[in-house]
């Protein structure tokens, strides 16, 4: 026998929680399949526990420079076992609410793996399922590197599974989540070395942010390796790991390897051959501006696009998706353009628009303006050790219309929410001119610059 459905959602991460709940508002019978725990990357091995970690290494920052301020603590060290029972108690905690939310929201939820048999109809398990809609938010997983002596090591959603602090690890990768695992160990006391492909932390961002954030890293006491091309990775006689360079070099004596290389789209298992569509060559989905696939009634949200991997785009974007076909609204579609960002790195990352680079080849090297400030926040006053911040402006045209806006330094993650809202609306510089600065704050130095 084969349930049907209005619409059927495919994965129970973040986006297709929120695309199912929208449909089921408007009265759309509604279910999500879903094999793992309710939250998918973001909840469980992602931006929340994340978050909960860089906390931790934001109070191991502060800690730092106590004395500084004049207090005089006695020496305190990290207790990771009981920070992490702390942080999987409270994750288990919202994959309830994660559940309870189905249900008051009257959405049916089966456990398994869905696999196409049509392009209207799944199985999960031995039950058959079909549906009018069927949305596909499966996300990603983490890259493995297909070398030698690959499964001595463990992936960033590993990370989260560690049950000591590793104290000499090494984190193979240049993206964001190299970048905050890098950080936070550093901050917790671990000897920490990157290995990256290539010479530069962060390839994509604002030249500004990424070569600030990396210079801080290097003198935080991380050491940075570039040029590393990896041949195999080996445990030594001592029981430690290294790895072996194609160059013939060893990097050794490391007690953990952790890779943070990318992340490849969840779309492989599901049997997309009996539904027509066919996954680019990274195996991602690609939809148009209303979020549909190459098939009719069958939609993509989220990592497996190939768009920006952000909770809160799957997440609007799903939630536009439900408006467009339960709720009456046509022109319901997400703008990915000046969708802000955080990297909660060592020191925090805030980014909305365009790049210096991106924008001059836009509009034109001539047409572009930079407005740029580097200082020392206040709160680094008294402190031994001065981290920098810097905020930087990309304006274009006659009226210095405000393209891009970058933050690095402490707050960066707190201050770019509503600075994007500006921008979103199309501020000019006169206008953030026109906005009387808040002092003494980081933030002012964004309505200042001269």
């Amino acid at each position: 026998m084969t349930e049907h459905f209005d619409f059927l959602v495919i994965g129970g991460g973040s986006g297709g929680m929120a695309g199912a709940r929208r449909a089921a508002e408007y009265g759309a019978r509604t279910a999500i399949v879903e094999g793992d725990r309710l939250g998918g990357t973001c909840v469980n091995v992602g931006c929340v526990p994340k978050k909960m970690m860089w906390n931790a290494a934001h109070f191991a920052d502060t800690l730092a420079i106590a004395d500084d301020y004049g207090f005089a603590l006695p020496d305190t060290t990290f207790d990771w076992a009981s920070f992490k029972d702390a942080r999987d108690a409270y994750i288990l905690r919202l994959n309830g609410i994660y559940q309870r939310n189905l249900e008051s929201s009257k959405v049916s939820l089966y456990t398994g793996w869905a696999q196409f048999d049509s392009t209207s109809t799944v199985r999960v398990g031995d039950q058959h399922l079909s549906a009018d809609h069927i949305l596909i938010a499966t996300g990603g997983r983490p890259m493995v590197p297909k070398v030698p002596g690959a499964d001595l090591a463990i992936t960033s959603n590993g990370f989260f599974d560690l049950g000591s602090q590793p104290r000499r690890p090494l984190i193979i990768g240049a993206g964001y989540i190299a970048t905050e695992l890098a950080g936070t160990l550093n901050a917790l006391g671990s000897d920490v070395t990157m290995a990256l492909r290539k010479d530069i932390l962060l390839r994509g961002f604002d030249i500004t942010l990424r070569e600030s954030v990396m210079d801080e890293m290097i003198s935080a006491g991380i050491n940075i390796l570039t040029g590393v091309q990896m041949a195999a990775i080996v445990r030594e006689e001592n029981g430690l790991l290294a790895v072996q360079r194609q160059d013939g070099e060893q990097i050794s004596g490391f007690d953990c390897i952790i890779y943070a290389i990318g992340r490849d789209p969840a779309t492989d298992t599901l049997g997309l051959a009996s539904t027509g569509i066919k996954p680019d060559n990274g195996g991602y989905l690609r939809t148009d501006e209303w979020q549909n696939t190459t098939v009719s009634g069958i939609y993509a949200v989220g990592d497996v696009t190939g768009r920006q991997a952000l909770t809160p785009v799957a997440i609007a974007a799903a939630r536009r998706l439900s408006d467009r076909l339960f709720g009456g609204q046509d022109e319901a579609r997400l703008d990915y353009f000046n969708i802000p960002s955080v990297v909660f790195s060592h020191p925090p990352i805030g980014t909305v628009g365009l790049t210096e680079d991106e924008a001059r080849q836009t509009y034109g090297h001539d047409n572009v303006k930079i407005y740029q400030n580097r200082f020392t926040d206040l709160f680094y006053s008294v402190a031994h050790r001065r981290v920098p911040t810097v905020v930087k402006l990309v304006v274009t045209g006659a009226q210095e219309t405000v393209v891009g806006c970058h933050v690095v330094g402490r707050a960066a993650d707190e201050m770019i929410q509503g600075f994007a809202v500006a921008i979103k609306m199309g501020a000019t510089k006169a206008d953030l001119d026109n906005t009387v600065a808040i002092h003494p704050t980081a933030a002012e130095e964004l309505v200042t610059l001269r």
